[in-house]
């Protein structure tokens, strides 16, 4: 099974590929989508979409993951963060991928064994998990952490 990871952000958004048979994963890909903060928002979410959907025709995935969203101290950042996850989540959608969703904490249990680990701590397991793998940054990493968590989370279809 190829698993689309997501990590929806509206100034970098993280994505990650890997291939899971079992209990045992690969790394496909991964990569992150930067977009311009200068650009009207329409623009920037329509980058998004397209690269997003560039991502799902090139890497076939069987279903997608993304954190569920959480709710910032400051609500403009909130909803910034929606709209972003929106654009994404419609590129899925668009493809027909059904997109399961994690708590952050369940995401950081699932691949490091404790819901408090921090950034560091994550890309540190990815290493062990998925040896030999180029990860683009930070968001691509925690991306990765989705598809991974959700390769033993989601109900097997």
């Amino acid at each position: 099974m190829i698993i689309l990871g997501l990590d929806p952000s509206l100034s970098c958004t993280g994505w990650g590929v890997i291939r899971a048979e079992g209990s045992r994963i690969a790394h496909v890909a991964n990569g992150q989508v930067p977009t311009d903060p200068k650009a009207p928002m329409a623009e920037r979410l329509a980058m998004l979409h397209e690269a997003l959907a560039e991502v799902i025709a090139t890497h076939r995935p069987d279903r997608a993951a993304a954190e569920e969203i959480f709710v910032n101290k400051n609500p403009q950042s909130t909803l910034k963060l929606a709209q972003a996850r929106g654009a994404v989540l419609a590129a899925c959608g668009g493809a027909g991928l059904v997109v399961n969703e994690h708590a952050a904490r369940l995401v950081k249990k699932s691949v490091v064994g404790t819901g408090g680990a921090d950034k560091t701590q994550i890309q540190a397991m990815l290493k062990i998990l998925l040896p030999g793998a180029m990860i683009a940054g930070a968001d691509a990493a925690d991306a990765l952490a989705v598809a991974i968590a959700d390769a033993h989370l989601a109900p097997k279809r």
